[in-house]
């Protein structure tokens, strides 16, 4: 699956959703945790070092929604817990 960039003229239509993330790094345990259809808690076991808390949580998103990596990208929040990510599904 390849997503399309929404600021060209192919990904007009394309209405990203917008996820607002509370970012739980260095858990025990990793989680995906629904608190509406927008707000989301999400432990991961990576630490929040080098990106990497980031990039699990592009994967768990992509993972929850069904989607490729490609597909979602952090908006803001990116040494912050809280966290804007885009996501076309």
């Amino acid at each position: 699956m390849v997503c399309m960039d929404t600021n060209s003229s192919l990904g007009v239509g394309v209405n990203p959703m917008k996820l607002f993330i509370h970012a739980k790094p260095s858990s025990k345990t990793a989680s995906v945790q629904k608190l509406d259809d927008t707000h989301y808690i999400i432990s991961i076991k990576e630490p929040p070092k080098e990106n990497k808390a980031n990039f699990a949580i592009m994967k768990a998103l992509a993972e929850r929604f069904g989607t490729s990596l490609a597909c979602v990208r952090l908006v803001s929040g990116a040494s912050s817990k809280q966290k804007v990510f885009e996501i076309i599904i």
